[in-house]
């Protein structure tokens, strides 16, 4: 398989060289992977509006010697009624953050991508946003085997910080916003 293509859900991004960037992606078929898109920071660059974070994108991508490379992309959601509120904002930031904290680069992907998917189409229309980001928790923990179904989760953020073994960093932001 020397190329591939599939769905994913921009987790986050980070410069690279001059004009280049590497994502990571939630993609549908391969699990969390990290693509280098080149050129990606150019101003005439076609692929730079497509790889906004939490947007959900189909993509194509090459093997590379380090970081596979990104050849191709297409928005096909970019929750944008989630864009124009704050508080749906930091919750979207949050759920990225703990998907890619929490992930590995060749676990669970199509159950992750659809529970990530779900919960941000969820978010556009939602208003109880403590609510979903206690559900979306509940059902991540469930769902990858670190909390037993059917017992009551407590207090997520700490379960949250034992499993991951570090703070997550939009967790006060988050919460201070649902408050």
């Amino acid at each position: 398989m020397r190329s591939y293509s599939s769905e994913g859900i921009v987790l986050s991004r980070k410069n690279y060289g001059e004009a280049d960037r590497v994502l990571v992606i939630l993609s549908k078929d391969y699990g969390k992977i990290s693509l280098l898109a080149k050129g990606i920071r150019k101003i005439k660059s076609k692929k730079r509006g497509h790889l906004e974070i939490f947007s959900k994108i189909k993509f194509s991508g090459v093997l590379g010697h380090g970081f596979d490379i990104m050849t191709e992309a297409e928005t096909l959601n970019d929750f944008a009624g989630v864009r124009i509120n704050l508080n749906k904002i930091s919750l979207a930031y949050y759920f990225c953050e703990v998907i890619n904290r929490i992930t590995h680069e060749d676990g669970h992907p199509s159950l992750v991508f659809n529970l990530l998917s779900l919960a941000l189409e969820e978010l556009e229309q939602e208003t109880e946003l403590k609510k979903l980001r206690l559900k979306f928790i509940y059902d991540l923990l469930t769902g990858m085997g670190y909390w037993p179904l059917g017992k009551k989760l407590v207090d997520a953020d700490i379960v949250l910080d034992d499993i991951i073994e570090r703070k997550i960093n939009s967790v006060r932001v988050g919460k201070a916003v649902l408050k």
